[in-house]
């Protein structure tokens, strides 16, 4: 690993000591928006739809990473930060039943309202009919 990589990094850990919430929302935002830019090239867009891609970095940085930063908390808190192989099976077991299925709803909303622009009529129903199949695909294991 080069030098400045590992300076990065090793700034990168510090941050997260220093201002965790802070950097993990920045963590997300950026993440949020370079999946979404590799998204639109992928889905063959020619030019890039900035808007798009600014909305969802900042439901990254507004809602994911804070959102995931006191999660990990609370299950921190419930399973009084035990490690071992079976407390981490348990969080993601706990996690799967109840953040993913919050998280993708949510997620679906803030798309079609404010990325998409869309009526609340319109996306209650597209949520309703979408929802199920997306939540299921979010659970299947993949091998």
């Amino acid at each position: 690993m080069s030098d400045i990589v590992k300076d990065a990094y090793k700034n990168y850990l510090h941050q997260l000591q220093v201002h965790p919430l802070r950097t993990k929302a920045i963590t997300a935002g950026v993440l949020a928006g370079c999946s979404d830019a590799t998204a639109q090239k992928l889905s063959g867009i020619k030019k890039l739809q900035l808007r798009r891609l600014l909305l969802i970095m900042l439901y990254g940085f507004a809602y994911g990473g804070p959102f995931g930063h006191y999660l990990h908390k609370l299950m921190d808190y419930i399973f009084k930060g035990k490690q071992d192989k079976q407390t981490i099976a348990k969080k993601v077991l706990v996690e799967q039943l109840t953040s993913s299925p919050w998280n993708n709803l949510f997620f679906m909303m803030y798309y079609g309202l404010v990325i998409e622009g869309r009526g609340w009529g319109f996306v209650k129903n597209k949520v309703q009919k979408d929802f199920p199949s997306v939540q299921l695909a979010a659970w299947k294991l993949v091998g």
